[in-house]
């Protein structure tokens, strides 16, 4: 991983997505799961203060190690029961039709095969459960597209595998989602990485 993803990744990505825009999209879906949770991309643990008493439990997965521990020191601040896992989304460690709920945020953009984390996310989320997702990506404008495109490569090496113009609603509607609400539209600041898409999807 070498020092920059050990010790500098995880701060920057700590300080981006705690930002006042990125909190009040937590507030807004994170405290609609219930039941059961998995949350797709813990990181350091950002929306664990978001969720509502009808959770019964939260499982977090994220590969990194330094912000899954982040993420257990904030665990120990909720009554819910919380484990943590070391895993990622592409193979998830978990039966059939186990969860509730899901919660993936700012997550869909780094996995490197998105379509299999995607798959395993609809075989653990049991019929009728619901996904609730927040993601950045590919832009409606041609001129932020193209900057996005540029950007890219350069992007994916400082951002611990980002991808700027991935879309999550139709990988999500692609992968046999049922899109019941998404919104999108551009958060404060630089267009090529501000522009997010926001919802909630069914399993059917």
């Amino acid at each position: 991983m070498g020092l920059y993803g050990k010790y500098v990744l995880p701060k920057l990505i700590e300080a981006a997505c705690s930002q006042k825009p990125m909190t009040r999209l937590r507030e807004r879906y994170v405290s609609l799961a219930t039941g059961d949770v998995l949350e797709i991309g813990i990181g350091s643990g950002l929306n664990l203060p978001h969720y509502s008493s009808e959770v019964t439990s939260i499982t977090g997965l994220d590969p990194a190690v330094e912000l899954a521990a982040l993420a257990r020191e904030r665990a120990d601040a909720l009554t819910t029961p919380v484990d943590i896992l070391e895993a990622s989304g592409e193979e998830i460690p978990a039966d059939d039709n186990r969860y509730d709920s899901l919660v993936c945020t700012w997550t869909l953009c780094s996995i490197p095969n998105v379509y299999a984390a995607l798959r395993e996310m609809r075989r653990v989320l049991k019929p009728g459960g619901s996904l609730y997702f927040i993601e950045h990506g590919r832009a409606p404008d041609p001129n932020v597209i193209r900057w996005q495109h540029r950007l890219e490569p350069l992007w994916k090496k400082i951002g611990g595998g980002c991808h700027l113009s991935r879309r999550a609603d139709e990988l999500i509607g692609d992968a046999g989602f049922r899109l019941t609400t998404c919104a999108s539209g551009y958060e404060p600041g630089p267009k090529f990485a501000a522009f997010m898409i926001h919802g909630i999807a069914r399993k059917i």
